[in-house]
């Protein structure tokens, strides 16, 4: 028996489903240019750039003014309006397309059907207005309740479900955000429904959505501890970054989630950005502090400039946002025989915060210039939570495989989808070689 043993060093790439989210953009587009927010304002200062596209008018000077963390996520919001701007005729290509610059930038897509926000130009589908009554929403004034009419909730769950039967089998779409009735799908109305519509409702996401993680809003509990019986449902949450919400209103809201992060991914959005969290004084210290306790795996920092001061900061949050897997001991055998069964030990350190939520097939692969064999395993590493895990992994090498001295390498899925270990083994592609095998 050989063992062989690795330090620590950072992974070369951002792996999927972790760290920071590009909002409403991909991977290397421009940011937002920074926003100076008006208090005597009683609207969001951006509200226009709430939906995805981003409109034509819209300044995009950020990285002229601070910097973005890299993104394997990218988060998208559109209307429902969008989606289905005549009733029952949806815009399968308006997603298709999402979804297809997503894959070519080697990003998935968190995405959120939203039913309005607060804008008149944001709102309801105009079919859905002449079949209830819906509110107005008067420029200059922020409405955020929906239509209270029941009908609401059929006509929209209509949408998710047809989108879910036609894009949940795309592995491009790796997250979507459960949507509320209220501005932007955020809850802010729900009591203007009865519990049984709402879990009606939200019941229609776990259905159509099997093999996409779902995340919903951790301030509406009742409707997440339902969810949480039904399916692994994570939970995202905003306002992070004022004092007084970070301090006082989202520890209860968090902890009512229990230990939902083991099961479901967890994800922020910051109140509004880091450029602004600077001119208010306000530390990410306590956040980036809070967050890691709360098992953060992705945070929304809205595609806004960050302070380059704070980029030392923020690069080590994200190192330890989500799952970050070390390899830290492999034990094989000094020499594999062709035809037989070959054993390996892999002790293996998630230094993260939080488990993976998908389940990604570990291979070993016996490689070299003249022939490469590939075995799938058995492990589920949804199961390796924050510490230290060992796996016995055993595979019967072919018959016509050559003899010779072959690297073995081990991998986690392949394309956006793969995963880079955290080791000083050398890299192949996104498969650490961690050991030299005699094939006899």
């Amino acid at each position: 028996m050989a063992i062989f043993q690795y330090a620590y060093e950072r992974e070369k790439k951002q792996n999927p489903c972790v760290g920071f989210v590009s909002f409403q953009h991909f991977r290397g587009d421009e940011l937002y240019s920074d926003l100076i927010v008006k208090p005597e304002n009683n609207l969001t200062e951006t509200e226009h750039v709430e939906c995805y596209p981003v409109p034509d008018y819209v300044e995009e000077k950020g990285r002229e003014q601070g910097y973005y963390p890299d993104c394997s996520v990218v988060y998208i919001r559109i209307l429902w309006k969008e989606f289905e701007p005549t009733e029952g005729e949806y815009r399968y290509d308006f997603i298709e397309g999402i979804l297809k610059k997503a894959r070519a930038l080697g990003q998935t897509v968190m995405f959120r059907l939203m039913p309005h926000s607060t804008r008149e130009s944001d709102d309801v589908p105009d079919w859905l207005k002449q079949k209830i009554s819906c509110p107005r929403r008067p420029e200059g004034q922020r409405v955020k309740r929906s239509p209270s009419d029941p009908a609401f909730l059929t006509y929209f769950g209509r949408a998710i479900r047809a989108f879910g039967e036609r894009f949940d089998a795309d592995p491009a779409l790796s997250m979507v955000d459960i949507s509320l009735p209220g501005a932007w799908g955020e809850g802010s109305s729900v009591n203007l429904f009865t519990k049984e519509a709402l879990e009606n409702f939200v019941d229609i996401y776990t259905e159509v959505f099997k093999n996409t993680l779902l995340i919903g809003q951790c301030s509406v509990s009742p409707l997440m501890q339902y969810l949480d019986g039904r399916a692994a449902v994570g939970f995202r949450a905003d306002c992070l970054g004022k004092p007084s919400l970070l301090n006082e209103m989202l520890p209860p809201w968090v902890e009512a989630m229990g230990d939902i992060w083991k099961r479901g991914h967890v994800s922020f959005e910051s109140f509004w950005w880091l450029g602004e969290w600077q001119r208010q004084g306000w530390s990410p210290d306590d956040v980036i502090e809070k967050t890691l306790a709360w098992h953060i795996s992705t945070f929304n920092a809205k595609s806004l400039p960050i302070p380059w001061e704070w980029r030392e900061k923020v690069d080590a949050w994200v190192d330890k946002m989500g799952y970050h897997f070390v390899i830290d001991e492999v034990e094989i055998e000094d020499t594999a025989k062709r035809g037989e069964a070959f054993s390996l030990r892999l002790s293996v350190e998630n230094v993260g915060v939080a488990p993976i939520y998908k389940m990604l097939p570990l291979y070993v692969k016996l490689k070299n210039q003249g022939f490469e064999a590939s075995f799938d395993t058995a492990v589920d590493i949804r199961t390796w939570l924050p510490g230290k895990h060992e796996e016995h992994i055993s595979f019967r090498l072919p018959n016509e495989m050559p003899c010779g001295e072959f690297a073995l390498q081990i991998g986690i899925g392949e394309g956006a989808e793969s995963i880079v270990f955290a080791t000083n083994a050398p890299l192949d592609r996104d498969a650490a070689i961690v050991a030299r095998v005699d094939v006899i």
